[in-house]
């Protein structure tokens, strides 16, 4: 008997201390347990924001998705919705010939789009309620397609001003290259499909016009020349404009290509003086449609 007392003994301890710890390490799970709870909660909450961000990112994407899809719908109705006359297909064009009298004048923008001055450009005559005729370069276009949609947005007319801006002798296929792959992203970035040219420097022997020529565009030169481009003083600049400018003139400006600073601050002081005159502003193909009525109803009298 003793030695089995002496046996069972260790053993009572071993399982009471057994039980011992398991209590403690119970408790020691317990104390734990909230900090868990609330590593899972924050990695649950993590997670909700980041679920929550991707949603808000993939609206905002659908949203721009459905902004653009509208514009190239509008701009496909607004950019078919000016056909050239057959007189104007292929012709080179300096103003608009009107026999009315009506003062217009049609403000045009060539180099862009470009950082800040065409959004600066649109804004201004966004407050004067005008619409612009703009001539891309297609690099320029590449680079920077929202400010392509936004001028085709604010209802002004885009028209194609080549993908380089070169003023070299081009062959027939550069010429080709040129003008077509230009054309091509207008339509791609803005629904339009234009059929107005204008040759960068207005140089019309390099291949460029002729080319345009062929393929039934508008080729757009200018009747008042800002001379922006060279940076003169801000008056001399409203100058160039307004001496040369009358009623049925196409006014040649930059939004592009450069520091258009001084065409910024020029641009409200331009809108000013010809309003005082009593002009009104149309775009190009706004100022032709004028000129083909005119001279419709000038065969009409005759007749």
């Amino acid at each position: 008997m003793e030695n089995n007392k002496s046996f069972l003994w260790p053993e009572g301890i071993l399982i009471a201390l057994l039980a011992l710890g398991g209590v403690f390490s119970l408790a020691f799970m317990m104390l734990l347990r909230p900090n868990a709870s609330e590593a899972q909660s924050r990695q649950s909450i993590d997670i909700k924001d980041v679920s929550a961000n991707v949603g808000t990112q993939h609206r905002i994407e659908n949203l721009k998705a459905a902004m653009l899809t509208s514009w190239q719908q509008e701009a496909q109705t607004k950019g078919l919705g000016y056909p050239l006359a057959p007189r104007f297909q292929g012709a080179i064009i300096e103003e608009a010939k009107l026999t009315q009298g009506e003062k217009v004048i049609a403000l045009t923008f060539d180099d862009g789009p470009w950082p800040q001055s065409t959004e600066q450009v649109l804004d201004i005559l966004k407050s004067n309620n005008i619409k612009g005729t703009f001539f891309v370069v297609g690099q320029n276009l590449k680079n920077y397609p929202e400010l392509g949609k936004q001028i085709v947005a604010e209802g002004h007319v885009i028209a194609n001003h080549t993908w380089h801006h070169w003023y070299h002798f081009l062959n027939p296929q550069a010429a080709a290259f040129e003008i077509d792959r230009t054309e091509d992203l207008i339509y791609q970035v803005t629904g339009v499909k234009t059929n107005l040219f204008r040759p960068p420097g207005g140089f019309l022997h390099n291949g460029l016009a002729a080319y345009a020529k062929g393929q039934k565009y508008a080729v757009v030169m200018w009747s008042a020349d800002s001379t922006d481009y060279k940076q003169p003083p801000v008056p001399k600049l409203i100058d160039n404009v307004i001496k040369d400018s009358k009623p049925g003139g196409i006014v040649l400006m930059h939004d592009g290509g450069g520091n258009r600073s001084k065409t910024i601050q020029a641009l409200p002081e331009i809108i000013s003086n010809f309003r005082k005159q009593g002009y009104r502003f149309v775009t190009v193909p706004e100022i032709l449609e004028m000129e083909d009525a005119d001279k419709k109803l000038l065969a009409n009298k005759k007749q």
